[in-house]
């Protein structure tokens, strides 16, 4: 559970928006949320937080280092809390799901890569766009 003493260590002043926002990213079963999503199930809630704030407060958020964006192609930007470690996604080209998975091998596969290439891995962001067998 997220709670107020992440906004603050952010440097963030608790706000109600802001608490409502955070409680919203952190309970909800999709860990990919866009700003729209946000403020549906703000909205579904009972909430009163405008569109135009959980857009500020998600950028904030972004700033602080709480909520990672991430721009999928075909789609809008969607964001989660920073509170998990590396992890790479998979994304439903069909029905815009997200999947996070995690291989190591894969993960060090692409290390070995970069230092045959002459290269120091900064940081990396692996997404593959998949749909359905049929």
């Amino acid at each position: 559970m997220v709670e107020n003493s992440e906004l603050r260590k952010a440097g963030l002043k608790v706000t109600l928006p802001r608490v409502k926002i955070l409680q919203m990213l952190d309970s909800n079963q999709q860990r990919h949320m866009s700003a729209e999503d946000v403020y549906k199930a703000l909205m579904e809630a009972g909430e009163d937080v405008g569109l135009a704030t959980v857009y500020r407060v998600l950028t904030q958020f972004e700033a602080a280092g709480l909520v990672v964006r991430h721009n999928f192609d075909g789609g809008h930007a969607v964001f989660e809390l920073a509170d998990s470690g590396h992890h790479d996604h998979m994304v439903n080209v069909e029905s815009g799901e997200v999947i996070e998975f995690f291989d190591a091998e894969i993960e060090k596969r692409q290390k070995e890569i970069v230092i045959e290439h002459g290269f120091e891995l900064v940081d990396h962001n692996l997404v593959l766009y998949v749909r359905k067998k049929k």
